[in-house]
């Protein structure tokens, strides 16, 4: 994955999460119940690194911000 960029934590309340789980369906998932209480940044999909277990995805999130409806 890409190095995180000061500008996704430059102020309280940002957030970068990344998420390792067994398989894209458990990954989107989680990234989903984060959706329902925040405003997020989705990742469009998973990245499988050769040699490690599952999958891993990156999101944003902007805790000050309420989720789109």
């Amino acid at each position: 994955m890409k190095p995180i960029n000061d500008g996704h934590v430059a102020k309280p309340g940002l957030a970068v999460v990344e998420v390792a789980a067994a398989d894209d369906e458990t990954a989107f998932a989680v990234q989903e119940l984060l959706a329902t209480r925040w405003a997020i940044v989705p990742a469009d999909r998973a990245t499988h690194e050769p040699g490690a277990p599952g999958v891993r995805l990156r999101c944003y999130l902007d805790l000050k911000q309420q989720p789109e409806a």
